[in-house]
């Protein structure tokens, strides 16, 4: 490309960030101000204006160069990056310099920093490979393996970050898919006052797999991770002023460009609270990740582009995915259907239920996810279902059909992964859906379907051990218990549990498996039991999977054949 191409291009790819344009070219090509450059290249900053061309090639060499930006240190004040010489081919002809390309780096696509991966490379197609280089690609082909993981916005956090750097080497990509149903936290009070599909578990599996690389990626996190003040609504106001006015010390760091566009999101949300009259928003304990969201889905009136935009902006690589499980833009809420035939309202009424501290407020200090009782439920549930949002029973459940990006990603998949954590209010809400049975079912046994079991029995699964966690998820999969004639039925599917499980990964010492009567009736229904090292690091006798020893583990079962 010729400087100006360059440019647009880097440009459009980039939006607004701190970047470096390559303003020349390469060996031969002309840029914007008629110069030739021979075998160079170089880069202006747009943040300073200051130009550096690259070494190692003189201005007399003919011979074309290929490129390639490595990630290095940047001189203070300069803002340049090294640029490393990685072999040298004889131009033939001026037309092969039209096969230039401008690549993208596959890794660390943070905020626009040096060596965060943002820049681009300049690259020549020969017109012939070598048999090495053949070998290369099949190797990076990682056999075109594709990862699905259905999970809730907590447990697997713990995980995702180190799944996403283990198996980058094995997959070409990581989708994760998560629910829309949380009505706990800053999110109930989003939806209560704004509406639509609730944020906060996207949002905090977004922040996990991060950019972290630079200061201004890591600045990027610690401002939308920020949660205000959760110790008086006034002082959460003030503090969120400051925020959406710009002047807070969170906004250190964080280049003016970048800073303006995520400043308008945030504006905003905070123009379509004030439309509100006639519902006053308690900003305590927010998070300012969940109101770039809202900002965002509410600006594009799509909770996907949101998520896109966040993905640019916190710097999530492109082989990682995050989708919501249903495409909408309308409050749904969660239902549970108890063995004694009771009708649970509400995915934080199922899992943490409290008591509102006023029946006049439903804001986040109030609606606290870990502050409710974990005591057992007097029944074991049945089954999970979606409630109109002003619904209280069956008459008003709705069949919901999963995201069509949900369904094409799964008809892809090499792996399926069911996550560990809430199995009632974070996992079966994705695998109800209509779509998704199907899709996993279609897969056939060939297909890795691991379930991450979890380490101890909270309020949802008191009394289960994992054959009994097991059947839930095949149940959720196979919609059982189907309702009755006058409600809405897609019927069920009655495939057994191997169709839907073929592994499951449990912690060490966990208090869910029950060891090896467990293990012999997993065996007997076609499931095989992977155990792996946990840890306890808050000594409350609640064994979680080490993240490093759960990955390698999935590596493992990723290898079988």
């Amino acid at each position: 490309l010729g400087g100006s191409g360059a440019a647009a291009v880097l440009a459009m790819v980039r939006g607004v960030t701190e970047r470096f344009v390559p303003q020349g070219t390469k060996a031969g090509v002309k840029s914007r101000s008629g110069q030739v450059l021979k075998g160079r290249v170089t880069f202006c900053s747009l943040r300073t204006g200051k130009r550096q061309t690259t070494p190692g090639c003189s201005k007399n060499t003919s011979a074309s160069t290929r490129l390639r930006c490595t990630r290095g240190e940047n001189k203070p004040g300069v803002g340049t990056t090294k640029v490393k010489v990685l072999s040298t081919k004889p131009t033939t002809s001026e037309n092969q310099l039209k096969d230039n390309r401008c690549l993208g780096s596959e890794n660390n696509r943070g905020p626009g920093q040096p060596g965060s991966g943002s820049h681009r490379a300049l690259e020549e197609e020969s017109s012939s490979s070598s048999s090495s280089s053949s070998g290369e690609m099949m190797m990076m082909s990682k056999q075109n393996r594709k990862v699905i993981v259905f999970s809730g916005g907590t447990a697997l956090n713990s995980c995702a970050k180190q799944m996403l750097l283990s198996l980058k080497h094995q997959t070409d990509e990581v989708t994760h898919v998560l629910p829309v149903s949380d009505d706990g936290g800053s999110t109930a009070e989003i939806v209560r006052v704004l509406g639509g599909p609730a944020v906060g578990d996207i949002r905090s599996r977004c922040l996990r797999l991060s950019s972290d690389k630079t200061k201004e990626s890591r600045s990027v996190n610690a401002l939308l991770g920020h949660r205000l003040s959760a110790h008086s609504a006034e002082e959460a106001k003030q503090e969120w002023y400051q925020v959406v006015e710009g002047d807070h010390p969170l906004w250190l760091g964080i280049s003016e460009a970048y800073k303006n566009t995520i400043r308008a999101f945030l504006v905003h949300f905070q123009q379509n609270i004030l439309r509100r009259n006639d519902a006053r928003f308690d900003f305590t304990n927010g998070s300012i990740g969940n109101y770039f969201f809202a900002g965002a889905r509410i600006f594009f009136r799509s909770l996907e582009a949101a998520i896109f935009l966040y993905s640019r902006v916190s710097g999530i690589p492109e082989t990682c995915a995050v989708l919501p499980c249903v495409s909408t833009e309308d409050r749904l809420v969660l239902g549970a259907e108890l063995e004694d035939g009771s009708v649970i309202r509400g995915q934080n009424e199922i899992s943490h239920p409290l008591s509102l501290a006023s029946p006049l407020s439903a804001g986040a200090a109030q609606v606290d996810k870990n502050a409710g009782t974990q005591e057992p439920l007097e029944s074991r549930i049945s089954r999970v279902f979606y409630l109109s949002y002003e619904g209280e029973t069956h008459e008003h459940e709705i069949a919901m059909e999963a995201n069509e990006r949900v369904l094409e990603k799964l008809r892809g998949a090499t792996c399926v992964v069911y996550g560990m954590g809430s199995l009632y209010t974070s996992l079966c809400p994705s695998l109800v859906l209509g779509g998704v049975g199907e899709g996993v079912a279609a897969l056939g046994r060939e297909v890795k379907k691991i379930l991450l079991l979890n380490g101890w029995h909270d309020r949802e699964i008191g009394g289960y051990d994992a054959v009994d966690c097991v059947n839930a998820v095949c149940s959720a999969l196979n919609r059982d218990g189907s309702p009755s004639q006058g409600r809405p039925s897609r019927g069920g599917l009655g495939h057994p549990a191997s169709t839907y499980v073929t592994h499951l990964v449990v912690p060490a010492g966990g208090h869910v498996f029950g060891g090896e009567g467990d293990r012999s009736r997993l065996g007997e229904m076609g499931i095989e039991v992977v155990e792996v090292e946990s840890v306890d690091p808050e000594g409350r006798g609640e064994p979680r999977f080490d993240a490093k020893a759960l990955v390698e583990a999935i590596s493992v079962i990723l290898e079988e054949t």
